[in-house]
């Protein structure tokens, strides 16, 4: 297509994951068995901590916001290119396009403000465990995740303000499965300074090392708490229980790093594709799998459900 310089675009033609048109069938059923397995994984997790009391706890009210978070995320950043491959249209409208970086966006930025919260509920369990009743109460755990998701809408709203304001794109042509703001700032031939900077001082600053610091500042009274337990059975049983929410994290966190704090080089727009698909598609579908396999609590709720299934089904 011809560079379109000091042209105002309509609509947006969403490249996807590779343009060699051998790979569209491999990558369309990959993309698809994962996005399957991460609603299947998510709304598992999701409808146990809803059904079973047993699991009405602050750790799984926030495992159940993350399940909404990654059902949702995955649905956004993914439909495009599976809609694209059944309909043959991969235009995006630039309203459309700027919607989908925004809810994206939001999505991503409450995901890492839940997984801070679900650091400092474990943090309360461990450190103080015979106040953990009152202070981690239903108002507490709604009010976090009421800041988590307000806030994350808030802070997403100048990106998209400033995107809005570009009068020209050198291409409508977007190198990416979504409209993602790396590749729609070197598309652009507007001054970007701006975006650039905001993106700089606040996305590294306000949106990853502050919710970094925060996740990771109690697990530093958490370690010297489980230091101090005299028996390895204790050890092992205050390790369990944050286990899995750490191994999400550090899997989060490495895969942003490797997405957003790389030098640029020539190739950085295909990689970062694929450590955002890693990011967008892979990581919701681990997650209910870290939290099932290493989580005696889900297990044993999966075989209640299951069980009492059975038992209705001979009735």
């Amino acid at each position: 297509m011809e560079p379109m310089n000091q042209t105002m675009v309509t609509f947006f033609i969403i490249q996807g994951i590779s343009s060699l048109p051998r790979l569209q069938v491999f990558i369309f059923f990959l993309v698809l068995i994962i996005y399957l397995f991460t609603l299947g994984g998510n709304m598992t997790i999701l409808l146990l901590v809803c059904l079973d009391s047993y699991l009405h706890t602050p750790m799984y009210f926030f495992l159940a916001n993350l399940s909404v978070l990654d059902i949702s995320s995955s649905t956004v950043s993914l439909h495009k290119i599976l809609g694209a491959f059944m309909t043959g249209d991969s235009k995006v409208s630039f309203p459309g396009c700027l919607i989908q970086f925004y809810i994206f966006s939001w999505l991503a930025c409450s995901e890492l403000l839940i997984l801070t919260a679900m650091s400092y509920d474990r943090y309360v369990a461990i450190c103080k465990p015979l106040r953990y009743s009152v202070i981690m109460n239903s108002k507490m755990c709604a009010l976090l995740a009421t800041v988590c998701w307000v806030t994350s809408l808030v802070e997403v709203i100048p990106y998209v303000a400033l995107l809005s304001q570009f009068s020209c794109y050198k291409s409508n042509i977007i190198n990416h499965f979504f409209c993602d703001l790396v590749p729609l700032l070197d598309l652009s031939c507007s001054d970007t300074s701006t975006l650039r900077l905001l993106s700089l001082i606040e996305g590294l600053l306000l949106l990853s090392l502050t919710p970094f610091v925060l996740t990771f500042t109690p697990y530093v009274f958490i370690i010297a708490s489980i230091l101090r337990i005299q028996s390895n059975t204790g050890r092992h049983k205050a390790f369990y229980t944050c286990s899995s929410h750490i191994t999400v994290v550090v899997l989060l966190y490495v895969t942003l790093v490797c997405q957003y704090l790389r030098p640029t080089t020539s190739d950085s727009l295909e990689s970062n594709k694929l450590f955002s698909l890693f990011n967008t598609a892979a990581v919701p579908m681990l997650n209910p799998m870290i939290y099932s396999l290493k989580n005696r609590d889900v297990k044993m709720s999966l075989r209640r459900k299951l069980k009492l299934a059975k038992i209705n089904e001979t009735k």
